[in-house]
């Protein structure tokens, strides 16, 4: 009966160091190092109302939005993950087809960015590239009633590389240029 209760104390004390302790020293550390990002990169209006985070992709339909990358999750981001469906699958042709026809088809001279007919590996990146922002620029631009180098230039603005100055390419956060686009160009009557 000593080695039960020994046993017991044993995965007791194991139990509150190794999950409530680490946990809350963790927690402390990003709490006092990045507590932005240790609080979900949450963004608020003017209202202190969240609307959403910089870290999880939201979807947008309208067409004076820029439009996040498809999500095999429906943007449900308590079940991130990708579709397991093969590349040459029927289903990811159709949709493909179907998000080339939404954006309004590609040509030879303007080639549809692949990032914005392919989902991301967990269906929830909050980010497109240049490309496929600028590709999007034209619809947003008419939709807001402004000339389309407005927009263009805002999302020249928002564009960061990724990694820093040694990777190529950049990246736009569609939720953070769609409240500015509202904050600068005043927001449309209709919503997301």
């Amino acid at each position: 009966m000593s080695d039960l209760l020994s046993s017991l104390r044993v995965a007791l004390a194991t139990m509150a160091i190794c999950v409530a302790g680490y946990t809350a020293v963790i927690l402390g550390f990003a709490q006092a190092l990045t507590p932005i990002s240790a609080n979900g990169s949450l963004i608020t209006n003017d209202e202190g109302t969240v609307v959403g985070s910089r870290l999880v992709a939201q979807a947008f339909s309208s067409p004076e939005y820029f439009w996040s990358r498809p999500s095999a999750v429906d943007y449900d981001a308590g079940g991130a993950g990708g579709s397991n469906l093969s590349p040459a699958n029927p289903e990811i042709t159709a949709r493909a087809e179907e998000l080339i026809s939404a954006h309004g088809g590609a040509s030879a001279d303007a080639p549809i960015p692949a990032d914005l007919v392919t989902a991301s590996g967990a269906g929830l990146d909050p980010h497109i590239s240049l490309e496929g922002a600028l590709f999007q620029a034209p619809r947003v631009a008419e939709a807001r009633g402004v000339d389309v180098s407005e927009i263009e230039r805002r999302i020249e603005g928002r564009a960061v590389k990724p990694g820093g100055p040694f990777t190529a390419g950049r990246i736009v956060n569609v939720l953070d240029l769609n409240l500015a686009l509202d904050a600068d160009l005043a927001a449309p009557a209709a919503s997301q």
